[in-house]
């Protein structure tokens, strides 16, 4: 056996470099013909059925606009009910023809499965109603003659199935790892950023399955990034990315799976909301600060825009903004380089304030906040309700 592993470290780096050589020019020659064919027939989800968690501010908000605006039906899930309903009305007001608000939790496993439930359950009963409708014009306009005393729509779930799933809830974490004072407290981010999805995708498969549908995985840069202060929720991101992979072997043809890693976008975790050392939900703008720095802050409205375009095109992966996408071939070819720069910038001399590091001298210096991030995101005024 010792003998063949000694083999396989000699004959393996060759034989892949120049099968490489040889594969990857009509490997890419053809994405290239299939994102032309996929940009042309690119998928009208006007009528269908979309899940959105962590639909109630940020990415997942203006997510429900983007659905909206293009007809589709919506069952918005977040943990604040108001703040759901305001954005409910708002995506009727785009073009939404019907829209669910299920106030849940997706660390709970049973509010998960209470999502799919609901939407199945409310959407069945919708569409069984307009099949009605459009059963009783057509004969109307033929002049038939027959009666009906009722219209079996058997088992409702029948009627009508899931067509996208989109995880996007999930929460931050800034703090450095050794001043945890209860490490337990930050299984909450493992629970709603990778066990909320995990939890919500495995009870929507079935339909997803039915109607050949797409999941939406929104995991983050942050997966493959080792940003410090953001151990944990780096770990649940790139959880996230290794299980959508995976799954997306299982299910596939059948379902289509984009996963989505923005870098920094217009929400509450770039305003500065996350759990710190001592596991509590804060708001912390300097803090922010030193985490995002001088690099450019996009909009969720363009976010949204582009997470839907490349959903609806079966986009396999998506970075927005799609520049920086350039930080992971830094971090394959390069990956002392990042670890030396994140040291240099974002770690703080041992006795002084986090909010001592480069990063945010930096920052601070050039007034670059002011040019950089988006004007929502300068106030420390959040959702509360």
């Amino acid at each position: 056996m010792e003998v063949i592993h000694k083999l396989l470290n000699i004959v393996a780096p060759p034989f892949t470099f120049f099968s490489l050589c040889l594969f990857l020019p009509p490997f890419w020659f053809y994405k290239f013909f299939l994102s032309i064919l996929s940009s042309i027939f690119s998928e009208n989800v006007a009528g269908k059925v979309v899940i959105i968690t962590g639909a109630s501010s940020g990415i997942g908000e203006h997510l429900a606009y983007e659905y909206a605006k293009r007809g589709a039906l919506l069952a918005l899930a977040a943990r604040r009910e108001k703040s759901l309903e305001e954005v409910a009305d708002r995506a009727r007001e785009y073009g939404s023809p019907d829209v669910l608000v299920i106030p849940a939790d997706v660390s709970k496993v049973e509010d998960c499965k209470r999502i799919v439930g609901e939407t199945m359950d409310h959407f069945g009963r919708c569409k069984c109603k307009w099949l009605i409708q459009i059963l009783f014009y057509a004969l109307s306009l033929f002049h038939l003659k027959w009666g009906f005393s009722f219209i079996y729509c058997g088992n409702n779930n029948m009627m009508v199935a899931v067509d996208h799933l989109v995880s996007n809830a999930g929460i931050n974490s800034v703090c450095m790892f050794e001043d945890t004072t209860d490490i337990t407290l930050f299984r909450t981010i493992m629970d709603i950023n990778f066990w909320g999805s995990v939890y919500t995708t495995r009870f929507a498969v079935p339909h997803l399955r039915n109607s050949r549908g797409k999941i939406v995985a929104l995991a983050s840069s942050a997966s493959w990034l080792p940003a410090p202060r953001t151990s944990f929720y780096n770990a649940s991101k790139a959880a996230m990315v290794t299980f959508f992979e995976t799954l997306r072997i299982e299910v596939g043809p059948e379902i289509k799976i984009t996963i989505v890693t923005p870098g920094f976008i217009e929400s509450e975790i770039t305003q500065g909301k996350f759990l710190v050392q001592d596991g509590k939900m804060v708001v912390d703008q300097d803090l922010r600060d030193v985490q995002v720095s001088t690099i450019p802050v996009g909009t969720a409205q363009g976010c949204a825009a582009a997470i839907v375009n490349g959903a609806c095109r079966g986009e396999r992966y998506l970075t927005q903004p799609a520049w920086f996408k350039a930080t992971y071939f830094w971090k394959v070819f390069c990956p002392e380089m990042i670890e030396w720069c994140y040291r240099l910038m974002y770690m703080n001399r041992p006795g002084t304030s986090d909010r001592e590091t480069l990063s945010k001298k930096i920052l601070d210096l050039t007034g670059a906040k002011n040019i950089l991030y988006p004007s929502t995101i300068h106030t420390p005024d959040i959702k509360t309700d």
